[in-house]
C-alpha cells in the first residue's frame, strides 16, 4: 500500500519520538509500503524516510517549493514532487496515498489529521486513518474530540472515520484490517 504518514519535522521532537520514526520507517519497508510523506528530511519526517528507504522500501516526498529550504526537502527520495502550494501538497500526498498514518507532531500535523478526518466524513475518501497515540501523545487531542462529541458539536459518525493504535504494532494491523473490511 501506499501509506501516507503525517508527522513532525522539527529536530526538537527527535529525542522523543525519533526511534518510533525508525521503529514505523522499518516497520513500513518489512511490511512492502511505499511512503508517502511530506518531503522534508529532517525531524520525524526525515527519520521515517531514511528508516523506509534503508529497509528496501520506496520514498515519495511531497514538498511546497517554499519550504524546500525551510524543511530540507530530501533529495534522496525515489521521487520528490515539488508543488507551488501547501493545498497542492497536500491533494498529491491525499490522491497519491491509499491511508494515513499519524505520528506526533504538531500544528501541522493536526491541520493534516483533521482534514483527512473531515474529508472522510463528508464521504471525499474511503481511505484508513489511523492515530499512533504513541506514549499517551494524542490524549489530549482524543478528550477534545470527545467534548466534541459530548456538546453535539461533531456527529457521532466521526468515530468510525478514524481509529487509535497504543503502539505501532496495533496501527498497523489496524491498518491491514481496514482493508479487509468493507468500505462505506
Amino acid at each position: 500500500m501506499n501509506l501516507c504518514v503525517f508527522c513532525a519535522s522539527s529536530r526538537r521532537s527527535e529525542p522523543a519520538f525519533g526511534p518510533l520514526a525508525d521503529a514505523t520507517g522499518a516497520a513500513l519497508a518489512a511490511a512492502g509500503h511505499t511512503l508517502v510523506w511530506g518531503g522534508g528530511s529532517t525531524g520525524l519526517m526525515g527519520r521515517v524516510a531514511r528508516a523506509a528507504q534503508a529497509g528496501g522500501a520506496r520514498v515519495v516526498g511531497v514538498i511546497p517549493e517554499s519550504m524546500t529550504g525551510r524543511e530540507i526537502a530530501y533529495a534522496d527520495a525515489d521521487e520528490l514532487v515539488v508543488t507551488q502550494t501547501m493545498r497542492q501538497r497536500k491533494q498529491v500526498m491525499d490522491d497519491r496515498s491509499d491511508a494515513f498514518l499519524v505520528l506526533p507532531g504538531g500544528f501541522g500535523t493536526l491541520e493534516e489529521l483533521s482534514e483527512v478526518i473531515t474529508h472522510r466524513f463528508l464521504n471525499f475518501h474511503a481511505k484508513p486513518v489511523v492515530i499512533l497515540n504513541h506514549d499517551g501523545f494524542y490524549d489530549p487531542l482524543l478528550a477534545l474530540f470527545e467534548r466534541f462529541y459530548a456538546t453535539g458539536l461533531a456527529s457521532d459518525g466521526y468515530r468510525k472515520d478514524y481509529r487509535v493504535a497504543d503502539t505501532l504494532d496495533e496501527a498497523l494491523s489496524a491498518l491491514a484490517s481496514a482493508f479487509n473490511e468493507p468500505r462505506p
